[in-house]
């Protein structure tokens, strides 16, 4: 089975940004997925994002949600310290990604790693034991 990525409400996210006067960027981070017999790996380039600023969760649905957010405080800004920005091209990003998984991975197993700018999930995938372990017969009374 094929993992697959649920559509980002696009409508919404670009009414938002046309209301927002703040700047913020929903740029989508570039990713691979690989596939091997242990598991599936899904890397993401997030350079410059801490592991504090990415969110990794399962929703109700049992759906993989990925979520970075970096904010660039502008607090400083509000006061009258003399320095006058010229342009300013720093904004604060955020994404949410959903990805509905396959039905052959342990769920509970899922581990994530942010190293060098790259974000890596992996998902430990069912082995053939295990599935014939899941297998369970039910008697009838």
């Amino acid at each position: 089975m094929y993992l697959t990525r649920r559509t980002q409400d696009f409508i919404p996210t670009l009414f938002n940004e046309l209301m927002n006067m703040d700047t913020v960027s929903y740029s989508e981070p570039k990713m691979n997925i690989i596939e091997n017999k242990e598991n599936y790996l899904i890397q993401y380039s997030v350079p410059g994002l801490k592991k504090e600023d990415l969110k990794i969760s399962i929703d109700a649905e049992g759906n993989l949600v990925v979520e970075m957010s970096k904010e660039n405080n502008h607090k400083d800004d509000k006061k009258d310290n003399g320095v006058r920005y010229l342009r300013r091209e720093f904004t604060s990003e955020q994404f949410r990604n959903t990805l509905v998984l396959p039905e052959d991975i342990h769920r509970n197993q899922i581990s994530a790693k942010v190293e060098n700018g790259i974000l890596e999930v992996t998902l430990p995938r069912v082995t053939v034991e295990e599935k014939k372990a899941l297998v369970q017969n039910i008697e009838v009374q």
